[in-house]
C-alpha cells in the first residue's frame, strides 16, 4: 500500500470510505444491481471485457459499478484482477464458419456473400438525446424480419481465395 500521504494508512482508508459513499450516491434511490448493469449496459460491459482481456460479464459489471461507470477505470480494475488468475491453458483459434451473426457490415465489399446485415446499431441515428428514455419503458414489440437469418454465412476470405 502506498503510504507517503499525510495521515498514512488511516487517510487512505478514509478516502476509500468517501469514494464508496460517492459511488453509492443518494440512498433514497435504489442501488444498481450487477444484473441490471449486465443486462441494461451491455455495450459498456462488452467494452470493459474486451479492453480488460477477460470474458466475464459479471466481473465486468462489478468493475463498472466499482468505478462508478468510468469505463477506463473499470478496465484497469479488470486487468488488475486478471493478473491474479492462474494461467491454465492456451486458447485455440475459433472456427467462425458456424458462428451466428447479428451484425455484418463490410465497408470494403459491397456484395458480401450472404448479404450485409445491419443489426442493432446507432450508426444511423442523429446522435440526439432521446428524452423518452427518462420515463419508464414500455414493452417493445419488434417487427419480424421478412426472412430469418441463416444459421451460418459464407466467409468473405473464402470467396476471395476461390477468385484468386
Amino acid at each position: 500500500m502506498y503510504v507517503a500521504v499525510k495521515g498514512g494508512e488511516t487517510a487512505i482508508a478514509r478516502s476509500w470510505d468517501l469514494l464508496a459513499a460517492a459511488r453509492r450516491g443518494d440512498e433514497a434511490v435504489p442501488e444498481l444491481s450487477i444484473a441490471q448493469i449486465r443486462q441494461q449496459l451491455r455495450l459498456a460491459v462488452a467494452r470493459v471485457m474486451q479492453e480488460g482481456s477477460l470474458y466475464d460479464e459479471e466481473l465486468a459489471a462489478l468493475a463498472l459499478k466499482q468505478a462508478s461507470g468510468d469505463s477506463i477505470e473499470a478496465v484497469f480494475l479488470l486487468r488488475a484482477f486478471r493478473t491474479t488468475l492462474p494461467r491454465f491453458g492456451q486458447t485455440r483459434p475459433l472456427n467462425t464458419a458456424a458462428m451466428r451473426v447479428r451484425r455484418r457490415v463490410s465497408g470494403t465489399f459491397k456484395d458480401v456473400p450472404g448479404g450485409q446485415i445491419l443489426g442493432p446499431t446507432a450508426d444511423y441515428t442523429q446522435r440526439l438525446l432521446d428524452f423518452s428514455l427518462m420515463e419508464a419503458a414500455q414493452k417493445m414489440e419488434l417487427e419480424q424480419a421478412a426472412a430469418p437469418l441463416p444459421d451460418a454465412l459464407p466467409g468473405v476470405l473464402r470467396l476471395l481465395d476461390r477468385e484468386a
